[in-house]
């Protein structure tokens, strides 16, 4: 059978080449570095979210501001892929896909006189149709698919080319691009062959190679079981292209999904079914520091560039990470120096790295003079009750180092501490993040939590001078280990020494005025996600040293857990705590049980004080309106039956019972400070009493 001469289809082949060398137009340019260089022009920086200003004047309007949306961080990346390109044109996405509309088709009938002319309009407006009487689906050279399965892919990709059917130029062509996208074969050619029956029309495929194997690069942190899963269902089966674009999207979901600046950026048919797959991955070339002015003018920054950097989790030859930029944003800004941070990627020249800029904007002045108030819960009547006034002076950047020094003074009706304190939040030198703090204290403080009397007042004073360390030692879990030397006696309300209280029981455990004492302290702290009702676990001990044969030796512990369960709209707030004393100790520092932090509906200190003690709380919380919200508590706590062993039996003296309980009702609202909390609450004694608290319950 002939080709019809009279009535012909012609179009441009569909085809998908199965050798596709890397071809750059530019000869000077490195493709990638094209590519990157194109990403980054419309890449956001990263800043701080309360930052107004989303970035420079050719970011992308939908990447404006990424931390008031939803924000992809590949989106930058993944829309410059998704455009035609010079690499690789075996490289696209089915969605977007130029080498599917390349298809042009034209109809032709010859008069006997040679020259051309439209055919009949049957169609609508002037599109011309030609009946077809069959249709067929052949390889490129004409015969038989050795697949029927692949036949009948393309033909049930057919809409609009049936047997019998009269057909326009558009409907072939678009079969033509329907059975394309099917995904199966890489070249499409549709032919008309006159037969004694009419037309037929023929589509001459060739199905893609059977896929035989896979060739990765530049994939340096995507997990090779990751690439061998997604493409292990397609050994020894026919390419399909559209299964290749799911792959794709899957492998750049995974780099999406972690924050990392990379995604497939070409891929290839090469002989004997064998796919070459190219990732782009961005690495960090350089990180430099940037300061600026409140204008955003170049500006001489007081802080060293090292203090910084080292704070950062991005470091040289990683895959540039978004992710990992925001919390590197946000630890810079945790060093509370600094009024806005920012990072922006730029092109390392042609390398196909990136390097980071990041933005500081110093605050004003690294020190000052602050002043404000609280309440005590150690006191409990009196005119100022509670009140506490305090004021500091400060210096947050010594040295450009961000190495802190503070000195403050706190006054109460009877609380008073001054204290010198200086930390290095990060001692220079050290790789784990190791903290020093040094500490002076003078305080006086109530001793009514343990010793209250009705003839008087009493004080306990303390001395105080350490040093400690701390650092993370595992995700979420804190470690602290120090030394500290404290002197600590008590105070009549005329400030004269007393080694006595009014029921005769010793005030120190020395028997002289004041009590010496070094102890070594170790603590270790976990902290869940940092949200209100998060889970905490804090352990800590405090073992006395004897250096001097006069000097106290004991053993404290102490650990207190808290957790938090979200029951709906309802959160279920479960704590503990307990602890213990072995030794010679001070009774003054004795378990104190009831009030605020304790067992509510008890004054402070009025269950019991022990050498031993166990408190539990349940509390559940619920919105009211707004930012208030409303809570349901019980509490229940016991000295163990430790409250005689005590030095002097102080609970004892003062009949307090040893353990008891109280529930109630309170209201929160949410402040800076924490939350505040406004609680009243009915203990066992059928009694009860109103509580104010800052934060959430020890």
């Amino acid at each position: 059978m002939h080709q019809n001469e009279d009535v012909r289809f012609t179009s441009s082949s569909i085809k998908l080449p199965q050798f596709s060398p890397l071809t750059v137009h530019h000869p000077t340019l490195n493709p990638f570095f094209t590519n990157l260089h194109l990403i980054l022009q419309n890449f956001p920086k990263f800043q701080h979210p309360f930052h107004q200003n989303g970035g420079s004047s050719q970011t992308l309007s939908k990447f404006t501001h990424p931390f008031h949306q939803k924000f992809n961080p590949q989106n930058a990346i993944l829309q410059f892929l998704s455009k035609p390109r010079n690499i690789n044109p075996f490289s696209w996405s089915l969605s977007n896909t130029p080498l599917l509309c390349c298809s042009s088709i034209a109809l032709t009938q010859s008069n006997l006189d040679g020259t051309p002319s439209l055919g009949p309009k049957t169609g609508s407006g002037n599109e011309e149709r030609v009946l077809i009487s069959e249709v067929l689906v052949r390889n490129k050279d004409g015969e038989e698919l050795e697949r029927k399965d692949l036949e009948s892919e393309a033909l049930n990709a057919l809409k609009a080319c049936r047997p019998n059917s009269a057909l326009t130029v558009r409907e072939v062509q678009e079969d033509v691009h329907r059975i394309v996208a099917s995904g199966y074969f890489c070249s499409c050619m549709p032919v008309a062959v006159d037969t004694r029956d009419g037309i037929r029309l023929v589509f001459q495929v060739e199905p893609n190679q059977e896929f035989h194997g896979l060739v990765c690069e530049g994939a340096n942190v995507l997990p090779a079981r990751f690439i061998e899963d997604s493409f292990r269902d397609g050994y020894g089966k026919i390419v399909n292209i559209k299964r290749l674009d799911e792959i794709i999207s899957s492998i750049n979901g995974w780099y999406m999904e972690r924050g990392l600046f990379g995604a497939v950026s070409g891929i290839e048919m090469l002989s004997g079914g064998m796919i070459r797959l190219e990732v782009s991955e961005a690495e960090v070339n350089n990180i430099t520091i940037r300061f600026l002015d409140r204008t955003g003018e170049p500006t001489v920054g007081k802080t060293r560039p090292e203090t910084i950097l080292r704070q950062l989790t991005t470091k040289k030859g990683q895959v540039y990470s978004m992710l990992q930029g925001k919390r590197d944003v946000d630890t810079v800004l945790a060093m509370g120096i600094m009024e806005d941070v920012s990072i922006i990627p730029q092109p390392a020249g042609e390398t196909g790295k990136v390097d980071l800029v990041m933005n500081v904007v110093e605050r004003k002045s690294g020190g000052g003079i602050s002043a404000g108030g609280g309440i005590s819960s150690g006191i409990t009547s009196g005119p100022l009750a509670g009140l506490i006034g305090s004021c500091a002076i400060y210096h947050k950047n010594l040295f450009g180092r961000n190495q802190k020094l503070n000195l403050s003074l706190e006054r109460g009706q009877i609380d008073s501490i001054f204290r010198i304190n200086y930390t290095d939040p990060w001692i220079e030198g050290d790789d784990k993040r190791t903290s020093r703090s040094m500490m002076i204290q003078n305080s006086r403080t109530p001793g009514s939590l343990v010793h209250n009397h009705p003839g008087g007042s009493l004080t306990i004073g303390r001395v105080t001078a350490g040093i400690e360390y701390s650092r993370p030692f595992r995700p979420k879990w804190n470690g602290t280990a120090g030394i500290i030397f404290q002197r600590a006696g008590a105070r009549d309300d005329k400030g004269n020494p007393i080694i006595r209280d009014y029921y005769s029981s010793p005030l120190t455990a020395s028997g002289n005025t004041h009590d010496d004492m070094l102890l070594a302290k170790l603590e270790t702290v976990y902290t869940g996600s940092g949200d209100p009702g998060s889970s905490v676990f804090v352990f800590n001990m405090d073992q006395g040293l004897p250096v001097w044969s006069e000097w106290l030796v004991f053993n404290r512990v102490n650990a207190r857990a808290r957790k938090g369960l979200v029951l709906g709209p309802m959160r279920l707030l479960l704590s503990f705590s307990g602890g213990h004393v072995v030794g010679n100790f001070p009774p003054h520092e004795a378990f104190v049980l009831g009030g605020t932090n304790s067992v509510r509906g008890y004054e402070e200190g009025t269950v019991g004080s022990g050498r031993s003690y166990a408190v539990g709380c349940g509390e559940i919380s619920f919105p009211l309106m707004g930012p208030l919200e409303g809570a349901v508590f019980a509490d229940y706590g016991t000295d163990l039956g430790s409250g005689p062993s005590v030095p002097g039996d102080p609970a004892g003296a003062r009949l307090k019972p040893g353990s008891g309980y109280g529930c109630g009702v309170g209201i929160r609202v949410d402040s800076p400070l924490g939350p505040l909390r406004l609680e009243y609450a009915f203990n066992d004694q059928r009694t009860g009493r109103f509580h104010f608290g800052v934060g959430l319950r020890n």
